[in-house]
């Protein structure tokens, strides 16, 4: 079992002193019920971890001397995926971060349940990346992965640059066909509740993308991008 981990969003320095975010002096105060002296982990989403000890039950704390430790996969892959109701999204982002994915990108398609203005959307975007960050001081990881502000489906494809997979049932080529290449990026198409429509896998195609398929079944959105990550992991990056 790992230790306690706690993120702290300001950079961090050795032997110095700091003050937790309230939300995570109280995790650890009133949840974990750690006393002064108790020891945990910080970072700060550079890439380095510190041991560090709660000074007083106020948050204070006092970091020791850091050290790079590199939990990444040599397989950056983007989840693009369509957004989804309440607790599918949230799985969805959580299980990213836990597979390895660099980053998440909500996209809004035609079959979208969820629509989301301005403000509502911010309010998600912070909620996920909350989520993100959970995700990270639960399985390790040092960089904490971007959860962008959601777009429309087309606005993405036509500003993607990346090599792109899109999850597509029936399609001919499996990822074992895909030319994946370790250590460069990939982005990872994966639709809303309803799946992509027609044109979007049209669209998709027609802008370069790989369309692939995971075996028989229709997965459901939460699981869909989940085995992919794995299987990707599986034979392109750190599970092999």
């Amino acid at each position: 079992m790992r230790g306690i981990r706690v993120f702290h969003a300001e950079p961090l320095t050795d032997d110095a002193s700091f003050t937790l975010a309230p939300g995570a002096a109280r995790h650890l105060v009133r949840v974990l019920r750690l006393r002064a002296g108790a020891r945990f982990t910080v970072f700060d989403g550079s890439g380095r971890e510190w041991p560090a000890e709660l000074v007083d039950e106020k948050g204070d704390a006092r970091t020791g001397v850091g050290a790079a430790v590199d939990r990444e996969s040599p397989l950056p892959v983007t989840l693009v995926q369509g957004v989804s109701k309440g607790e599918r999204m949230d799985i969805a982002v959580q299980k990213a971060v836990e597979l390895g994915a660099v980053a998440i990108w909500p996209v809004i398609a035609e079959r979208s349940v969820v629509q989301l203005d301005a403000q509502r959307a911010a309010r998600r975007v912070a909620h996920w990346q909350g989520i993100a960050v959970a995700a990270c001081e639960q399985c390790g990881r040092n960089l904490v992965p971007r959860v962008h502000e959601p777009m429309p489906f087309a606005d993405w494809l036509a500003a993607n640059e990346l090599p792109t997979l899109v999850l597509e049932p029936g399609a001919n080529a499996t990822l074992a066909d895909a030319a994946v290449q370790p250590g460069a990026g990939v982005a990872l198409l994966v639709g809303p509740e309803g799946g992509f429509s027609e044109s979007e896998l049209a669209a998709a195609r027609a802008a370069g993308c790989t369309a692939v398929r995971l075996g028989p079944r229709v997965l459901r959105t939460e699981t869909a991008g989940i085995a992919m990550l794995a299987a990707l992991q599986a034979l392109y990056g750190d599970y092999r």
